[in-house]
């Protein structure tokens, strides 16, 4: 008789071979055409809900000829829209960079009190609406607010002002590079790390000679998404701008207000410039992937 321990372990084998008989196998003409419907359901809905709408966002925006697009994207309003929104991601991303990078290295390397706090806060802003974040800094910062009174009794303007736009701005993006590093920094480990500062590197040598080289790519591509988001952003800038034209709209307002005002082909001209940061992202997502994967195959 089998031992009790051996038919114990040839169940699964044999559980297999029972599905397979009574599950026949797909012939090789079968697998082909379910291959080719899912593959061409993915396209139609690629088609359908984002190649479409980018081609109708281009078509609208020079539906007026190449030099009212370059009049609207050239125009006193836009090109304070532009300068708003690349101040916004010139503070935000490298703000967001420093807090990425040391939330990662404190979750990845070290175990302390309020860990997975610290980690559930990070994710707090994919979880709350953008409205809701903008509405948060008026309470905080308003003029009905606590610091209300002393921010205006020395002059300093944070709400319908720049400050305020950078505030929502870093608070919207700041998981991004967070979110990307640690799971690249937990995959790689601590031991090229440790033997590092055994052979005598000071911490600060450690980071810039072999943690910051082998977590680049992960770095860059979070920085990147952070600076797309930034660009993009709408409901916390729009709580907090005042909507003024000329001063307070980043480049999602300005869209916003043209369309608004019917004049649709300069609307869509500024649009253009969004759709071109997304695409431009997911080239650098698609290079950064690649670099990445390249370096783990070595």
């Amino acid at each position: 008789m089998t031992p009790r321990h051996t038919r114990r372990k040839d169940l699964p084998a044999a559980m297999v071979a029972a599905r397979r008989r009574r599950i026949p196998s797909m012939g090789g003409s079968e697998q082909r055409l379910v291959k080719a419907l899912l593959i061409g359901t993915a396209i139609l809905f690629l088609l359908a809900v984002l190649v479409v709408p980018l081609l109708e966002v281009f078509l609208t925006a020079f539906r007026d000829g190449p030099v009212h697009y370059w009049e609207a994207i050239s125009d006193s309003e836009t090109a304070n829209a532009i300068r708003l929104t690349l101040i916004a991601v010139a503070i935000s991303v490298p703000l967001n960079t420093l807090f990425g990078i040391a939330a990662a290295m404190a979750i990845t390397r070290w175990d302390f009190p309020g860990k997975r706090l610290l980690v559930s806060f990070i994710d707090i802003p994919f979880a709350v609406s953008p409205v809701i974040s903008g509405m948060i800094f008026v309470l905080l910062f308003g003029a009905d607010s606590l610091l209300g009174p002393w921010l205006g009794a020395h002059g300093v303007k944070v709400i319908f002002a720049v400050p305020g736009i950078v505030l929502v701005t870093m608070f919207v993006t700041f998981p991004f590079v967070a979110r990307e590093l640690i799971p690249v920094m937990q995959m790689q480990g601590s031991d090229h790390e440790l033997a590092a500062l055994t052979l005598g590197a000071s911490p600060l040598q450690t980071f810039f000679r072999v943690t910051l080289p082998n977590i680049r790519w992960g770095l860059f591509y979070g920085m990147t998404l952070c600076a797309a988001r930034a660009v993009g952003e709408f409901g916390a800038v729009s709580v907090v701008s005042g909507h003024i034209r000329g001063e307070t709209n980043t480049m999602p307002l300005h869209v916003e207000v043209l369309y608004n005002e019917y004049q649709f082909s300069a609307a869509f001209a500024v649009a253009t410039l969004l759709v071109i940061v997304a695409i431009l992202t997911l080239g650098i997502k698609a290079v950064a992937e690649w670099k990445e994967q390249r370096g783990h195959h070595r």
